[in-house]
C-alpha cells in the first residue's frame, strides 16, 4: 500500500498500548481503519480484511477529503490526538 501511495503516511496504532489517546472513543470490531486527511477524518471503523477494501478506501478519501470529512466531534478530536501522538512517538509502517 506504501509503494502504491508513498505521498501518504501509515501508522500502526496499538489500542491496547495507547488507550489513552483513543479514549472517549472504544473499538470494539477488528481490523479497525481509522484514515485522516490532515487533521480531517474521512472514514473510522471496521474493514474487511481484503487489501481491495483499503485500496477503495484510500482511493476514495485522496479524492476529496474535505468534502468527505466525518462530522463527529469526538473523531475530529481523535484525529489531533493521533497527529500528536505520531509526532512524538509514533513509528511509521507499511
Amino acid at each position: 500500500m506504501k509503494a502504491e501511495h508513498p505521498h501518504c503516511r501509515f501508522l500502526w496504532f496499538d489500542i491496547e498500548d495507547n488507550a489513552d489517546v483513543l479514549d472517549p472513543l472504544d473499538v470494539e470490531n477488528f481490523p479497525t481503519l481509522f484514515l485522516a486527511a490532515g487533521r480531517v477524518p474521512v472514514f473510522f471503523g471496521a474493514i474487511t480484511p481484503q487489501p481491495q477494501t483499503l485500496e477503495w478506501l484510500v482511493r476514495s478519501a485522496l479524492q476529496d477529503p474535505v468534502a468527505r470529512g466525518l462530522p463527529d466531534p469526538a473523531v475530529t478530536a481523535l484525529a489531533a490526538r493521533l497527529h500528536a501522538w505520531s509526532a512524538g512517538q509514533g513509528m511509521a509502517r507499511s
